[in-house]
């Protein structure tokens, strides 16, 4: 995505975003939301000359905001200051705030068709897999404890799965499954009601 002024995107594509360490929960959410996230503990970036160790923290954040067009989420001032119009200073410490946020600035989408589409570890896009595929993939991954990651019992409940061609990570529609969409349904009415409350104050204006 190509950042223009805050809240601007160009074309119709959905914003990209990169979370500072102090939004990993965010940035795990954002992926549910199937929004394309990075967080830097994920990446290090080196120097362009290739030698030496990892650049520090705040210069290797903002190179790669720069570098990959995405727009900096951050909760340190200083930083957001030094990122300008490709940041954006995450105000609140609970998560439903600073989506609220997010909702108000950049336009989140709560209701997109992406939703747990994309891994929430490494940020690759799911793909589905077979009951087989996945008895391998556990195989493969944990040796003999694969069983024990996978039960036999999920294999044989649940009909559709899906694995993270980064990471590896299996994904199925358990109880964590409903337990994230049931949070996602609560923040999608606390929306509504911020707007239906937004609505009725510009109304008494």
């Amino acid at each position: 995505m190509s950042i223009g002024p805050l809240g601007e995107t160009m074309a119709e594509e959905r914003p990209r975003f990169l979370c500072d360490h102090m939004l990993g929960s965010l940035a795990r959410w954002l992926r549910f939301l199937g929004y394309d996230t990075l967080y830097p503990e994920e990446r290090k970036e080196r120097p362009p000359d290739g030698r030496g160790g990892p650049l520090p923290d705040d210069t290797r954040l903002l190179g790669l905001a720069e570098k990959e067009g995405r727009l900096l989420l951050t909760r340190d001032r200083e930083l957001a200051a030094r990122a300008g119009k490709r940041a954006l200073l995450i105000e609140g410490t609970a998560l439903e705030s600073q989506l609220a946020q997010l909702q108000d600035r950049v336009g989140l989408d709560l209701r997109g068709h992406d939703r747990l589409l994309r891994c929430s570890r490494c940020n690759a896009m799911l793909v589905e897999a077979g009951r087989e595929e996945v008895r391998r993939i556990a195989h493969e991954r944990y040796g003999v404890a694969g069983a024990e990651q996978i039960p036999e019992g999920v294999l044989a409940r649940h009909e559709r799965f899906w694995r993270c061609p980064g990471c590896g990570q299996v994904y199925w529609p358990g109880s964590h499954y409903d337990r994230i969409i049931g949070r996602i349904e609560g923040l999608e009415k606390g929306a509504a009601e911020r707007a239906t409350r937004g609505a009725g104050q510009r109304r008494e204006e």
